[in-house]
């Protein structure tokens, strides 16, 4: 037991840390079981800049703004910020696109599908499964030789764009927020202050650029090498925020049970959830890292994470403005249209996964 906590502490605190944090938001606003969600928050973001018109769903998250800039710092503290680029940038755009689709048909990340899970989502397990399941077939790949290229040393600037223009919608929250579109109702309107957010953000990105975190990267580490770390990490999120929901129900009087019904910002479409979280797994795989991932490896330098973090914003304009995205609710679910791009997203990945592999 000493070896094994040992050697795994370091996750094992990163995975207590964010689950607390996460917790917390939803405490102080944010939606229930979704004190962090790098999907749903980069499609709020891309609601509040007025590139897709779901009312519900538009707010400048500035827990994204914090990750990136929480990366950044900690990179430049210990010398660790490397600006690359180069490698396969337009397929890294339309991957990031692809894997902002397949979660928004779940309604989250992967991050949030622990959270979700911690929080008594069932549904969210289905969805583990999927992704799961993806990230298999993307290691099949990755076995096969697949591989984007490798990326380029890059001039610093190239490196600080995305940290530069986190910090110019922090600006504009602060000082001219009424050229942003905010939700009055939904989702979106649900809110932590901004200096909390902000705030876990930056200890989240931190905790990101120091462990290398990776839901993806976990579990494909497990499957390839048989190395568990990340993993560890993962299934922490998961007990810590199952006690602090317990904790909460002792308080508060409100039972706290595990069910597939009447979760919030949710459906229990379980079919399309699992190949939502499939899409997600394995584009992950294919990008080297899942969304929480690439946006600290943005703030950490990399251009090809950048583009990445881009083609999620327009994947999220996409799916709402298309109608393919997931409904909430006990009514809810992936509608016609989200199954058809769904599938298209799996042709598409398998395709990608074809056409780059490189022969030893």
């Amino acid at each position: 037991m000493k070896s094994f906590i040992k050697n795994n502490w370091a996750y094992i605190m990163s995975g207590a840390a964010i689950g607390i944090v996460a917790f917390a938001l939803t405490l102080l606003g944010n939606p229930a079981n979704m004190g962090f969600c790098i999907a749903c928050f980069l499609r709020d973001i891309a609601g509040s800049i007025g590139i897709h018109q779901a009312a519900v769903v538009q707010y400048a998250r500035p827990e994204i703004i914090g990750i990136v800039l929480g990366a950044f710092a900690i990179s430049l503290l210990k010398k660790d910020f490397k600006p690359t680029g180069g490698s396969a940038p337009v397929t890294r755009f339309v991957l990031g696109a692809l894997v902002m689709i397949g979660a928004l048909a779940f309604l989250g990340c992967p991050l949030r599908m622990v959270l979700r899970i911690g929080g008594g989502d069932l549904n969210a397990i289905i969805a583990l499964f999927g992704f799961i399941a993806g990230i298999i077939v993307g290691v099949i790949f990755l076995n096969k030789g697949f591989s984007l290229g490798r990326a380029y040393d890059q001039p610093k600037l190239e490196g600080a764009v995305a940290p530069g223009a986190s910090f110019f919608l922090l600006f504009v929250i602060i000082l001219i927020p009424t050229v942003l579109i905010e939700s009055t109702k939904g989702p979106g309107s649900m809110r932590a202050p901004i200096w909390a957010a902000l705030i876990a953000g930056l200890i989240v990105g931190i905790i990101g650029q120091r462990t290398r975190v990776c839901f993806a990267g976990g579990i494909r580490d497990a499957v390839m090498f048989k190395q568990f770390h990340m993993v560890w990490c993962l299934l922490t999120i998961i007990i810590v925020t199952i006690a602090c929901n317990l904790i909460k129900a002792a308080v508060t009087g409100v039972p706290f049970t595990f069910s597939f019904d009447n979760q919030p910002v949710a459906h229990s479409d379980h079919i399309w959830s699992f190949v939502g979280l499939f899409v997600v797994g394995l584009g992950s795989v294919y990008l080297g890292g899942c969304p929480f991932r690439q946006l600290v490896l943005a703030g950490s330098g990399s251009s090809d994470s950048a583009i990445t973090v881009l083609g999620m914003l327009f994947g999220a304009a996409l799916a709402h403005n298309l109608g393919t995205a997931g409904v909430a609710g006990a009514t809810g679910g992936v509608p016609f249209r989200g199954e058809v791009a769904l599938i298209g997203c799996v042709i598409l990945l398998i395709a990608i996964g074809f056409m780059y592999r490189r022969k030893s």
